[in-house]
């Protein structure tokens, strides 16, 4: 298992906002959490920035920690604010940020 025992998710939030604040690509991601086929990452993203579209794990679900996005499936739009967990549906999705925002990405791959 890689990552500490127990993890301050704001104080991870704080520090990724500010990294992706400080990043020309607006984003900051940092894997914490890796036990056989789950993995936890912290993803930072600041208002208008993006991840593109791309396949989907086995598994996963996203929580939202601060802000609001949309996760972007075949053309449409789930928004997501603070506070709210959504399953990551089985198909190439995207990410959104409508405003400054941290999310807790959770996956299980084969």
């Amino acid at each position: 298992m890689t990552g500490p025992a127990h993890l301050d998710l704001r104080a991870l939030a704080d520090e990724h906002a500010a990294k992706a604040a400080a990043s020309p690509h607006g984003r900051s991601a940092h894997l914490l959490l890796h036990d056989g086929v789950l993995r936890q990452t912290i993803i930072a993203l600041t208002a208008g920035s993006s991840l593109d579209e791309h396949n989907a794990p086995a598994a996963a679900s996203l929580q939202v920690l601060r802000g609001r996005v949309s996760l972007t499936i075949a053309g449409r739009r789930q928004e997501l604010a603070a506070g709210q967990l959504h399953p990551v549906p089985q198909e190439r999705h995207g990410l959104l940020a409508h405003e400054d925002a941290v999310v807790l990405l959770t996956t299980v791959t084969v």
